[in-house]
């Protein structure tokens, strides 16, 4: 089988390309074998976010808390004393993986002029 790998910039790799005909070989020798998986619907499925927004997050590579801010102008410093915290606190509200609580989403929102829904993923 004729394959190539890409890697990401630790060496680890992270997706193969092979040739159509080897891939479309491989979907008829699974038939049958795909499991269906059911979808739960959630409240938030047609949130949208702004197209400013998410070119920030892309261009910036920022979370989306952080766009938000930029796209609005504002400093780390100026939402914290808008919300009556600390900067650093703010900055560990921004860090990707955060998942900032629904008291916390509604103060933002009301500060960044959107919805909280659309300050989560």
């Amino acid at each position: 089988m004729s394959k190539q790998y890409i890697y990401d910039e630790a060496g680890k790799p992270q997706f193969v390309v092979l040739p159509v005909a080897e891939y479309e070989k491989l979907l008829s020798d699974a038939e049958g074998e795909w499991e269906s998986i059911p979808i739960e619907a959630s409240p938030d499925d047609d949130e949208t976010v702004p197209h400013e927004v998410v070119g920030i997050m892309i261009d910036q590579e920022v979370s989306l808390q952080a766009a938000w801010r930029i796209h609005r102008g504002l400093s780390q410093y100026d939402v914290a004393e808008k919300l009556g915290t600390t900067q650093s606190a703010i900055s560990q509200l921004e860090r990707a993986e955060s998942k900032p609580q629904k008291k916390t989403r509604e103060r933002l929102a009301k500060l960044y002029d959107c919805r909280p829904e659309q300050l989560v993923l």
